[in-house]
């Protein structure tokens, strides 16, 4: 996992050094982000950025449709897992389906995908700082944790890790 988001975070800034270097800093369109690898791939940059979102897709779905089916089969109590046959834990099936034709759906919404991911990210921003609050208070406290209480360097870390959160929050309101 530490790979993937050292991968990502590189594509981000490169990405980003790119679009800047060549005078693109308002980003409307996955037309404009493809233009980054324009320098690079020259005229088969748009088919190299369509072939890394479809792939991103392909990969992204099961995964966020299968999370989405096992938070809400675990908060139910409904029977929950792929070992399950369809029929068996019908709830959990559902819900990724339900979660599947909901993503599908939103291709037939007039959406801006980038603007999409732009205020998707910015509510993230927010949400996780009491979120992670609530995650540090949990697992530092005995009570719950009982002999698994976390180390008291996580704990600082988890406490550094949520005040950045909520600094680059509060910024982003001042900015």
């Amino acid at each position: 996992m530490a790979v993937s988001t050292i991968v990502a975070v590189a594509i981000m800034i490169c990405a980003a050094a790119t679009l800047h270097a060549n005078g693109k800093t308002d980003i409307n369109s996955a037309a404009d982000v493809a233009e980054a690898l324009k320098p690079i791939a020259r005229n088969f940059a748009f088919v190299l950025f369509s072939l890394g979102i479809v792939g991103t897709g392909l990969l992204s779905i099961p995964v966020l449709a299968g999370s989405a089916a096992y938070a809400f089969a675990e908060t139910q109590d409904w029977k929950a897992g792929l070992d399950h046959k369809p029929w068996e834990a019908v709830g959990f099936y559902g819900v990724i389906v339900a979660a599947t034709l909901f993503g599908l759906s939103l291709e037939f919404v007039p959406l801006d995908p980038v603007k999409a991911l732009f205020w998707s990210a910015v509510i993230n921003g927010f949400v996780a700082v009491p979120i992670m609050i609530a995650m540090v208070m949990v697992v530092s406290s005995k009570k719950q944790m009982k002999e698994f209480t976390a180390p008291i360097a996580m704990k600082i870390c988890g406490w550094a890790a949520t005040g950045v959160m909520g600094v680059a929050a509060v910024a982003m309101l001042i900015d």
